[in-house]
């Protein structure tokens, strides 16, 4: 297949078009491409040959930008298949096919039917192929070529950054680089000169320069100085065809400012200054200022003021004001016209940031003569003190001197002055002054416990002139008189327990005294000597502000006396001293065996034992079923009741039998015990119980050495035969019974009749550590007292 193109239409690609079509025709524009064929030879084996390429093809261009009526001719496709008769038809399929680019399918002319644009699409990509008309086969395989589109030096070259602000320091040398500008053009790079941009500067010579290839700016000006001149605008142009004729550009702005440098030292307008200052200047307020100008700007601007000499150098400081710069002079004594009516001061102002690169252009600082004119003015009177502290005793009598204030007229006139007190505050009315002496005296008797200082304030003023007043502040310390006795800290709640011991501390009591610890520290404590000894509690006075209070018993009983009231004199150490007295009411309590304490109520002994509720309904379940079985028994025995003689056959031998318990051991109404007692305390009564005798028996008085020696069985013989020998007992037998214990043992009786009235000196504590089951029994023998009455 053949290819033609006609791209040439410009002079400019006329030897370009030359050379491609020579190109083109030499190797690849009138290429024969065969179709692949297999040749048969009779009596011969068929023979494969090597195939051939159907369709070679080079890259065809088109103008970009085409303006003309007609479309634009691309090229030709033309396949060696094609006799001219029409049997070829050439298809064209790909991007732009039918659209863009269309295709004449007898001929194989290509042509494009619009305006294209490189810089939107660069090339596009088709397929061509050659089929015969009237079988629709392909004639040659599918093959695939590239329309390229042209460029045109259509775009100018853009600064797409612009306009640009930058800045440069000032005094900078020549040649310092400024910015680097860079312009884009949208036309190929790579063919002619379409994009290859050139740089130069329509504004801001001779200041500026700018490289033609690079884009950088420059200064071109040696010691550019910003106090002349600050901000420069410079434009700056691209233009592309290396700058040629005919070419297109674009410009930009560059807004270049000059930064600051100290390369400017402050002077001072004058070299000498006058200031008026009145003698009334407070202390540390702003009398004056002054200021020295500095070119610069910033941080190079910024200044220091000092005063390096002079005789107001100890009366005087300067600072300087951040903002404005400015020497803010000070007043750091007061001034007076009597003494001194003026003051030279010599004020530098130095710069703070230094830049050596220009300190061949100091120095960097300048000096001024400030002289400073004190004025005279009436000052109103100054106390000889700034403050005055007084004091005075409490309960002192109304007019009583507190002491003296004293001002005087600092002028040379010397006028009188005259003193009186502020009446601001309720406290200054508790005061008087004399007018002319300035003493100060009571107008009310004080309380120290109520308010100890007061505080006024004490006014002077010249009797020529009222209007100028000086004040001063005076305290005033109410002293203390030991007016107040002590007494106890606090309602102390004092507890003792039943088993305490002798000399055992139950409470520690402390004192207060409202008067001031020279008067009311130190307490002394103790029992009112009015009173009879204490049997029960003492006081120990512990010299330290405190005493103690122990007991002197070895056990208490709240069943006895559960309250106790103990009065104790307590007295300070003040001149003189007071005193006071003050009851204590001291609490029986039950307590264990640590000293804690369990109730102090007798009727809270089942409580405070720490019964649970079972134990206590299996307790009084108990006592129920007893009741009832007593109740039982006594019925039956009134039902069961029988005569003393069974019967009448025996009436002569019977045992007289005596069921009464009586009122108990001690109850001698009921029963003769003395049978029951030894054989001493049996012979002083032999009087028979059951039977009122008529004849007084025959009595036997034996000394009481023989019947304590005599045996059990000599006793029951001797008692045998008083009972045969006494006419008083009934003619019938009986029985008699004699409990006899023996003779008394050297232990001694073990009988409880008389234990609750003796007290025995065993000590029974160790019982209370054999556990709960011997509680009580620890309770009734040992230290530890029962929890309640029953």
């Amino acid at each position: 297949m053949r290819i033609t193109s006609t791209s040439c239409i410009c002079p400019v690609l006329v030897c370009l078009c030359f050379v491609q079509r020579c190109y083109g025709a030499a190797h690849h524009g009138s290429i024969k491409v065969t179709r692949n064929q297999t040749k048969h030879i009779e009596g011969e084996t068929e023979v494969h040959h090597r195939p051939k390429r159907g369709w070679v093809w080079n890259q065809f261009f088109v103008l970009e930008e085409h303006m003309g009526p007609d479309p634009q001719y691309v090229g030709k496709l033309h396949s060696n298949s094609d006799k001219g008769d029409g049997s070829v038809k050439y298809i064209l399929t790909g991007e732009g096919a039918g659209t863009i680019f269309i295709i004449d399918d007898t001929t194989g002319d290509i042509h494009s039917t619009k305006s294209l644009d490189r810089e939107q699409k660069t090339h596009y990509v088709l397929h061509a192929q050659a089929i015969d008309r009237r079988t629709n086969k392909p004639l040659e395989p599918e093959s695939e070529f590239i329309i390229k589109v042209q460029d045109i030096n259509d775009n100018a070259p853009k600064f797409t950054d612009g306009p640009y602000i930058v800045t440069v320091p000032e005094m900078s040398e020549m040649g310092t680089s400024v910015l680097q500008v860079t312009a884009t053009d949208a036309d190929d790079p790579t063919y002619g000169n379409s994009a290859r941009v050139v740089y130069s500067i329509l504004q801001g010579q001779p200041y500026f320069s700018v490289d033609p290839k690079t884009g950088v700016i420059r200064t071109a000006l040696h010691n550019m100085d910003r106090e002349a001149r600050e901000h420069y605008s410079v434009v700056i142009q691209a233009k592309d065809m290396a700058g040629q004729v005919g070419g297109l550009s674009g410009s930009t702005t560059v807004n270049i400012t000059l930064t600051d440098v100290n390369d400017n030292p402050p002077r001072f307008p004058q070299k000498h200054y006058q200031l008026y200052v009145p003698e009334s200047a407070q202390v540390g307020s702003a009398v004056g200022k002054i200021k020295a100008n500095d070119a610069d700007t910033g941080s190079n601007a910024d200044m220091k003021y000092t005063i390096i000499n002079g005789d107001g150098a100890g009366v005087f400081s300067i600072s300087t004001d951040k903002e404005t710069r400015e020497g803010i002079l000070s007043l750091k004594k007061p001034l007076n016209y009597e003494k001194k009516k003026s003051y030279t001061l010599n004020i530098e102002g130095a710069n703070t940031h230094l830049d050596f690169r220009f300190s061949h252009l100091g120095p960097f600082k300048d000096v001024t003569m400030l002289k400073v004119i004190v004025g005279d003015v009436d000052e109103p009177p100054l106390f000889t003190m700034p403050s005055y502290v007084m004091e005075v005793y409490e309960n002192s009598k109304i007019g009583t001197p507190v002491g003296t204030v004293t001002a005087h007229d600092p002028d040379a006139a010397n006028s009188l002055v005259r003193y009186f007190i502020d009446h601001n505050t309720e406290e200054d009315r508790y005061f008087t002054i004399d007018a002319s002496t300035g003493t100060i005296k009571t107008a009310k008797i004080f309380d120290r416990e109520e308010t100890p200082w007061y505080n006024i304030t004490v006014a002077a003023s010249e009797i020529d002139n009222p209007d100028l007043v000086s004040h001063v502040p005076v305290g005033v310390r109410i002293l203390d008189v030991n007016d107040n006795p002590p007494e106890l800290a606090r309602d102390y709640d004092v507890v003792v327990c039943e088993n305490s011991k002798p000399g055992q501390v139950i409470q520690t009591i402390t004192a207060t005294d409202k008067d001031n610890s020279a008067n009311g520290a130190r307490f002394h404590f103790s029992l009112d000597e009015g009173l009879s000894l204490n049997p029960n509690f003492t006081l120990r006075n512990n010299e330290d502000n405190t005493a103690s209070i122990l007991t002197r018993r070895r056990r208490y009983s709240r069943t006895t006396q559960d309250i106790y009231y103990l009065p104790v004199l307590i007295s300070d150490g003040g001149v003189p001293p007071l005193s006071s007295s003050s009851t204590l009411t001291i609490r029986v309590c039950a307590c264990e065996r640590d000293g804690r304490v369990r109730t102090c109520h007798a009727e809270a002994f089942l409580s405070s034992a720490g019964l649970s509720t079972g134990a206590l309904i299996a307790i009084l379940l108990c006592i129920v079923i007893l009741l009832a079985i007593v109740v039982l028994f006594i019925t039956l025995r009134r039902s069961k009741k029988e005569p003393l003689i069974i019967s009448e056959e025996d009436v002569r031998e019977n045992v007289v039998t005596y069921d009464d318990e009586g009122g108990g051991e001690e109850d001698t109404e009921a029963f003769d015990i003395t049978a029951l007692r030894n054989p001493s305390a049996a012979e002083e009564l032999k009087y028979r119980r059951d039977v009122r005798p008529e004849v007084k028996p025959l009595s036997r008085h034996h000394p009481s050495s023989s019947l304590d020696s005599i045996d059990v069985q000599e006793f029951l013989n001797q008692r045998l035969a008083e009972a045969d020998l006494d006419p008083s007992v009934p003619p019938y037998d009986s029985l008699q019974t004699y409990a006899y214990e023996g003779h008394r043992s050297e232990a001694g009786s073990i009988s409880s009749l008389d234990s609750a009235t003796t007290h025995s000196d065993q000590d029974y504590n160790y019982l209370g550590d054999w556990g709960p089951e011997f509680k009580k029994l620890a309770e009734l023998y040992g230290e530890i007292e029962p929890e309640g009455t029953t």
